[in-house]
């Protein structure tokens, strides 16, 4: 590893350490990433963007601790130092998946859930990607997902050409019918973008999640974000889960209901094929 003398000196400033060597770290959409080894002992990770938006990298690392809260819930990576253009974390050395870790997790994920919020929605707007993520709260998740998750990315995806005029319709009108689909219960914490790749399998059979959308809202939004993008070991995930946290016998049934906000968002990202796919999905619950 060398060192990158702007990288390691902004990481300086916020840890109060030297940094003795950095290193590239690849896969991000966002951010760039850098690996820092550290004088101290530590290795440590940072990502960074200098023009991000307000509150960016903030509201991740509030995200991060607020899942770390719960006793015995999800893991996630320590908080080293955050900033207006950049998150310093603490490294996570990953390894294979495995079916202890699976089962570790799926239970650490039920006992998150469990740990419930305060409302539907959280104190401060947030991000998924790089979009806006509007968590004002609302008296039912009904309202929620409609008027905070699905509705602004359907109007942006609209509006560029991204989704069919007749495609977002099925999807207004599925998603519409969430309050009859869904069973109700009380908010649950949230990781909020809980897809294949904000899973880090661990050494020593833990799972670590990263780069949260945190909020109060419906459980199964986690579980239908874990199944849309695929998952390792999935069923072992899910068998533990229900141990803790025991789910209807027709859950996976309704994935798609709440499949649908991810899609959307992926559209207005990405384009491709993603609103064509979301009507698709939307067309089953009507």
């Amino acid at each position: 590893m060398a060192r990158q003398p702007a990288v390691a000196g902004r990481a300086e400033q916020l840890l109060g350490t030297s940094v003795i060597s950095t290193a590239p770290v690849a896969g991000g959409d966002v951010a760039s990433a850098v690996k820092l080894r550290l004088s101290n002992g530590r290795t440590a990770f940072l990502k960074t963007l200098p023009q991000a938006p307000p509150s960016f990298f903030e509201r991740e690392a509030a995200g991060l601790r607020w899942l770390a809260e719960v006793d015995d819930g999800v893991a996630t990576p320590e908080v080293l130092g955050v900033d207006g253009d950049c998150l310093i974390l603490a490294w996570v050395e990953t390894s294979r998946p495995g079916a202890d870790a699976a089962a570790s997790f799926g239970r650490a994920l039920a006992r998150t859930h469990l740990s419930g919020a305060a409302s539907y929605g959280a104190d401060a707007d947030g991000y998924i990607g790089r979009l806006p993520l509007g968590n004002q709260p609302l008296p039912t998740w009904a309202e929620f997902y409609v008027e905070r998750r699905i509705t602004p990315y359907l109007r942006v995806a609209r509006d560029k050409g991204l989704v069919a005029a007749d495609d977002a319709d099925l999807i207004e009108r599925a998603a519409a019918r969430v309050g009859e689909i869904v069973p109700d219960e009380p908010p649950a914490r949230l990781h909020g973008d809980l897809w294949n790749g904000n899973v880090l399998w661990s050494q020593g059979d833990q799972v670590v999640v990263i780069d949260p959308a945190a909020y109060g809202g419906h459980r199964e939004v986690d579980l239908a974000m874990l199944t849309l993008f695929g998952l390792p070991q999935l069923p072992q995930v899910m068998a533990a889960y229900d141990e803790v946290a025991p789910l209807d016998d027709d859950w996976q049934e309704r994935l798609g209901i709440h499949q649908l906000f991810p899609l959307v968002v992926h559209a207005c990202l990405f384009g491709g094929g993603y609103g064509a796919r979301a009507a698709k999905v939307a067309a089953r619950y009507l």
